[in-house]
């Protein structure tokens, strides 16, 4: 009998290996990992972290998987993925994927790999082929969905996220075609997130758990599968199944195409600022005009910024009530651009929130829907008009940042963020970890890293 499409995924999980991986998609998932240790490191220290590692290390003591961070936490593999879920995105600095299809890959892949990868003492070559096979999978479901699960009201990456993190997990356990098979069945029933914090101003903090509990769920459904738990076989196309539930539309096509052919890691994309990502071309734009015109934020009256529907559908919110709904808010990050440095994530803080100057241009900020005439290639790009009290209007396209594939992060690039996010560790430790990640392929038991840089 044919495998359906469910059977399909799991089978390439299960079959492919190390050598298949080419070159450059190796070295792009070895920045993926680099990126999100740099992103926990810098998020463990955050109120909300503390709160969810409290919770991992009171509930998952003794165990052998890193929490990452300088405190040096090891705990059991579903709250080390829980918690370095969480870390990864309680910033917004974590990566994604461009064209967009609502997963993260850093934030689920990274934690479920490494998690079970320490518990079961797994190479770093097991590490990179488990996150290739989780994101190859979970690029498919995404792309089959195409984000409409957002329009109804989904945070995507907390009810797709679940998929790749059990795909991944359950390829470091050695499991076959048919135990990943199950443990896609039983991720599908742990999908979970909302989008209510931004539209009800409140309990934005909720947002970092759904990265969190998706990395966690996928350790949940692999364990479940490997002692012998079934799931439908067809959870993903079936008529009750994941993308004819949570999308509009959703074409069935697109779960295996080009499998095996088309390599997911090529379109990371890498952020520099604390910023949801629709609000990268604005500020990178607002920079811009900066440099070019000589103005400051004091000489701005308004600002009125034309960008893809989902800037004004989900990102229209002019008064934020806390960092995070700031993070979330494309006026906000665009108007501290206009008064502060947004490379520093320090300064996406209660204070810029507060500030009479951020918020009075946050006010007279407009955001309205880009013509369909003039997109641009990349679906977030935008065109900033800004208007300036001494009367002039001047206006700038902004169709791109530095991190996208089609201008990607250098080494160089990698390292400053990471030497800026990890400043917690120590310069010497700092970069005696980055070093040590760059060769992961070169460790024989990830158990051995040591997450605080010390040795």
């Amino acid at each position: 009998m044919p495998l359906n499409q469910t059977q399909t995924l799991a089978k390439f999980a299960a079959d492919l290996t190390f050598d298949q991986i080419p070159a450059d998609i190796v070295e792009r998932t070895k920045f993926c990992i680099i990126d999100t240790v740099a992103a926990c490191t810098f998020g463990s220290e955050l109120p909300w972290s503390k709160m969810i590692i409290k919770h991992a290390t009171t509930t998952g003591r003794d165990g052998k998987s890193s929490i990452f961070g300088p405190e040096g936490y090891r705990v059991q593999p579903a709250m080390a993925a829980l918690s370095n879920g969480a870390l990864s995105h309680s910033f917004e600095l974590d990566n994604l994927r461009m064209p967009s299809v609502g997963m993260h890959p850093g934030a689920i892949m990274v934690p479920s790999a490494m998690a079970m990868g320490q518990e079961l003492g797994s190479s770093g070559k097991d590490i990179i082929t488990a996150f290739t096979c989780g994101i190859e999978v979970l690029n498919r479901i995404g792309n089959a969905c195409k984000q409409s699960c957002e329009e109804l009201g989904f945070h995507a990456p907390g009810i797709n996220g679940g998929f790749g993190g059990s795909i991944t997990a359950g390829k470091l356990m050695g499991l076959d075609a048919e135990h990943l098979t199950n443990g896609l069945g039983i991720a599908g029933s742990l999908s979970s997130g909302l989008l209510e914090f931004a539209k009800s101003g409140t309990g934005g903090m909720v947002k970092r758990l759904h990265l969190g509990r998706a990395a966690e769920s996928g350790i949940f459904a692999a364990t479940l599968a490997r002692d012998g738990f079934t799931g439908p076989n067809t959870v993903l196309e079936g008529t009750f199944g994941f993308i004819n539930v949570y999308a509009r539309d959703a074409k069935a096509e697109e779960l295996t195409k080009e499998l095996g052919e088309r390599w997911d890691a090529q379109f990371i994309v890498f952020k520099r600022y604390s910023a949801h990502i629709t609000s990268h071309t604005p500020i990178q734009g607002i920079l811009d005009m900066k440099a070019e015109h000589g103005f400051t934020g004091d000489d701005v009256a308004s600002i009125v910024i034309e960008g893809n529907e989902k800037i004004v559908s989900h990102h229209d919110i002019p008064e934020p009530t806390d960092v995070m709904l700031g993070q979330y808010s494309t006026q906000f990050c665009t108007a501290l651009a206009l008064f502060k440095d947004p490379l520093d994530p320090r300064n996406f803080s209660e204070e810029s929130v507060n500030d009479p100057k951020i918020r009075e241009v946050c006010r007279n900020t407009t955001l309205k829907e880009l013509p369909q005439d003039r997109r641009f290639e990349y679906a977030y790009g935008s065109v900033l008009h800004v208007t300036l009290k001494d009367g002039r209007t001047i206006s700038h396209d902004a169709p791109a940042f530095k991190g996208l594939p089609t201008g990607p992060f250098s080494l160089d690039d990698l390292r400053e963020k990471y030497m800026k996010l990890a400043y917690r560790l120590g310069d010497k430790e700092a970069a005696r970890l980055f070093d040590r990640l760059c060769d992961i392929e070169k460790i024989d038991d990830v158990s051995k890293i040591d997450f605080t840089g010390k040795s």
